[in-house]
């Protein structure tokens, strides 16, 4: 017997506890080594996307002022992320942020793949650290498999899509490997209610593993009712306190009718986006099929002749079932995504069909091995080779200069497109009907332009113009602004100048996607707002559409130009005040 193999098949009477502290003890020191990571790497190239970053500082801002996540605001996404790097920001307030996002879900992750690394390790050293390295390895890069852009950076799209695709590898993980019935309840438990509360289709795609694992006979009956009870129970418990359950199911619900319908569309761009996987995956399934067709078809007829639950377990209990369903799984769950650790969590299915390998002889199990390689090893070189692009090439960056964006503006890039970015300022400044004309037509001057590093530049750079303009009207004008949006699609905002957000307004605001149409509390909030800033440089089509969605309740507003890039509409009392 294999040592991986020993990891899977050894029962908790054959288990050595000591032996899985090594595993552990390693885990903990990555985790201890955290802090230091953010107090050393102040800043991060800047890639694509960023500004989806800005979203959690725009909900953390909200948490600090008490509002509760689906219940206060409506977010795209579940609260767990957002309560997660608010915790960080109050724990780690000037580290960069794009590391702290991601490294904060090791709060929750870290502790439940110790207890998988714990009852792998008791039976299989190697088998834990097959299972940890990988583990530490994505929870630690801030990258997603897709690439929008050709210049290196770390990547701000996709974060609780990867997020979700991190826990999704400690389930599988556990459902795979683990033998211990009440360390296997806690990290389904524990991980089912994580997926719930940060994307609803990862906790569809792990309800597919754990059915897989019951009917398999890999969770117990009384482990899957002690699990379903804990998450049912941990649910009340937090509906209880805030309420926030029973607003995310409903938000849940808008989010489908607004995004419902062409889902064979969906999995075909899915496929197409993770060909390179998902290919691999389609053969090694088809490969597993016939090099065992022989012992299925007489498990099957044996199934059909005597039907009982051990003999379904025993057919089900096999890698080719294991890796077909996290194939899908991950398929599915892809087909939600913009940008994702895609397929992550089938390698504990592909570590399982490892350690069957010498089940054949000669070329047989070659092919396997050839295949198993090629279904993880393009994921993990495609990671490698952005890190280490995105490493070497920061040492000739340089650091984007904000006088008024702290922590938020910490990014660096090349020189030239540093100066692109001026450029496109300039550009946006001149000729504002050139891009005014792109977004009455529904379409921005480059199909990619939110992708790129330059726009992103840029955006940041007329966020700290914004608040530096921001500032001066307030001096000038004996006035403050207490509540600010923005009719855009972040908010960052009531963040950078300590300031409120309206509450029951949409946040990562995209009016084709995320924006439900506005009930009477939207419109109070927004009546109520102190100022709503809109963004000319350039005009887009999503930002003229959420001026139309909002602007007829900005009536008792005023329009006044914030700089060269910025118009603000201020609330008339306010504007009295000033006058007195």
């Amino acid at each position: 017997m294999s040592d991986f193999t020993a990891g899977r098949q050894v029962g908790r009477a054959g288990t050595h506890p000591a032996a899985g502290t090594l595993p552990v003890m390693v885990l903990l020191a990555a985790l201890a080594a955290l802090p230091a990571g953010l107090a050393m790497i102040r800043t991060v190239p800047i890639g694509a996307m960023y500004w989806d970053l800005l979203i959690y500082f725009d909900a953390a801002n909200r948490i600090f002022d008490g509002q509760v996540p689906n219940r206060d605001f409506f977010p795209p996404v579940g609260p767990l992320g957002y309560w997660l790097f608010a915790g960080g920001l109050k724990l780690f307030p000037n580290a960069q942020p794009l590391l702290l996002v991601d490294w904060s879900l090791l709060a929750v992750t870290g502790p439940l793949m110790a207890l998988v690394v714990a009852d792998v390790g008791a039976r299989s050293r190697a088998a834990a650290f097959a299972l940890l390295l990988p583990f530490l390895f994505f929870s630690l890069l801030p990258f997603d498999v897709e690439n929008f852009s050709a210049f290196p950076g770390v990547d701000g799209f996709g974060i609780y899509n990867r997020q979700a695709a991190r826990i999704l590898y400690v389930l599988a993980s556990a459902l795979v490997f683990c033998e211990g019935t009440r360390r296997m309840g806690v990290v389904v438990a524990g991980a089912m209610l994580a997926l719930f509360l940060t994307k609803i289709t990862g906790f569809i795609a792990g309800g597919l593993l754990c059915a897989l694992a019951f009917v398999a006979g890999r969770v117990r009956l009384s482990t899957t009712v002690a699990a379903v009870l804990a998450f049912a129970g941990a649910l009340m418990l937090l509906e209880a306190q805030t309420g926030v359950v029973g607003a995310y199911l409903r938000d849940i619900e808008m989010l489908v009718v607004m995004n419902q319908g062409g889902i064979l569309g969906r999995f075909l761009q899915a496929a197409s986006v993770h060909f390179g996987v998902l290919l691999p995956c389609l053969l090694l399934t088809g490969t597993l099929a016939a090099l065992g067709a022989r012992p299925l078809i007489g498990e099957t007829l044996a199934l059909a002749r005597r039907p009982s639950l051990p003999a379904l377990a025993a057919l089900l209990d096999q890698p080719i079932c294991w890796l077909a369903v996290s194939a899908f799984a991950a398929l599915f769950y892809e087909t939600q995504n913009t940008g994702s650790q895609a397929f992550i969590f089938a390698w504990p299915a592909l570590l399982l069909t490892l350690s069957r390998a010498g089940v054949w002889q000669g070329w047989r199990t070659a092919v396997v091995i050839a295949l198993v390689a090629a279904c993880s090893l393009p994921t993990l070189m495609n990671l490698v080779e952005r890190c280490g692009r995105s490493a070497v090439g920061a040492l000739k960056y340089e650091r984007l200069e904000t006088a008024n964006l702290g922590t938020v503006g910490a990014v660096t890039q090349r020189g030239e497109l540093m100066r692109h970015a001026d450029t496109l300022l300039d550009a946006y400044v001149r000729n504002p009907g050139f891009y005014r004309g792109f977004a009455e037509m529904g379409q921005l001057p480059s199909f990619q332009m939110f992708a790129e590093p330059d726009y992103q530049i840029a955006f940041l750079k007329t966020l700290d113009e914004a608040v530096g303009a921001i500032d001066l009207y307030e001096t000038a004008n004996g006035t403050r602004f207490e509540t600010v949006m923005n009719l855009g699609f972040v908010n960052p905002f009531p963040f950078l100048l300590d300031r409120h957000a309206p509450k029951a307004i949409s946040i990562g605001a995209d009016p084709f996607r995320t924006v439900p149409p506005p009930n009477e509390a939207v419109a109070a909030a927004v009546r109520a707002t102190d100022l709503a800033l809109y963004s000319k440089c350039p005009e887009t089509a999503a930002n003229r559409d959420l001026l139309k969605l909002y602007e007829p309740f900005l009536t008792d507003h005023s329009r006044v130009s914030l700089g060269r890039c910025w118009d603000g509409f201020v609330r008339n009392g306010l504007l009295r005040t000033v006058g007195n």
